[in-house]
């Protein structure tokens, strides 16, 4: 059977580069491309797809784990491939949550990506080597391990934001906000914000 895909990135070189990558399978057929993460939801929709691979950064609009998560949510659509750069905590969890079929970086080579594409097609879960390793690493001390919302909290921080912008952005309260910033500090051994973003940063749990 032929795999059909739709190829969701901002980037023309990109999605060029993966359209001739992708030729060269056999069962593959790349069927459409969509530069937004709202195109991607929209040509999904139609029908006619199989699995998407899904970038997470589109500029000013919808983010790829939004995307994600609307695709998924609709009884027979595609799988969904998420071929990125970012291989924080953050960025992982978010996706998994919102459905992804699979994690791959954007560096994987061409074997891996098509390896992928088809465990994806075939309905199981396809991880990069070091994707399922920093799940597995959570799995191990889930005590240690930020939760979902630390991390989008401490996303913000690390973007400036303030506790009231934090919480009209994520619909919390500020001390709700203030309550997941304790814990913070208390799981990454540090005693402000500037130490926990730099902490963060460095274990590769939120963006730079």
């Amino acid at each position: 059977m032929t795999i059909r895909l739709l190829l969701a990135d901002d980037h023309p070189v990109v999605r060029a580069g993966l359209r001739a990558v992708l030729d060269t399978e056999p069962d593959f057929e790349v069927v459409a491309e969509a530069a937004t993460a709202e195109a991607a939801v929209a040509r999904a929709a139609a029908g006619g797809v199989d699995v998407v691979l899904m970038d997470l950064q589109f500029g000013a609009g919808m983010h790829g784990s939004e995307a994600t998560a609307a695709i998924t949510s609709r009884a027979g659509g595609p799988r969904v491939l998420v071929l990125t750069t970012y291989d924080t905590d953050a960025d992982i969890l978010a996706a998994v949550e919102a459905g992804a079929a699979g994690y791959l970086l954007k560096d994987a080579p061409p074997e891996e990506l098509a390896a992928a594409v088809r465990t994806a097609a075939a309905g199981q879960s396809a991880l990069a080597p070091a994707v399922a390793h920093r799940l597995m690493d959570r799995m191990r001390t889930p005590a240690e391990a930020l939760t979902k919302r630390e991390l989008e909290v401490l996303q913000l921080v690390g973007e400036g934001l303030s506790n009231l912008q934090i919480s009209k952005a994520l619909f919390l309260s500020q001390a709700t906000v203030k309550s997941h910033l304790v814990h913070i500090y208390a799981k990454l051994g540090v005693d402000s914000r500037t130490a926990a973003v730099a902490t963060a940063r460095e274990r590769r749990l939120i963006r730079r």
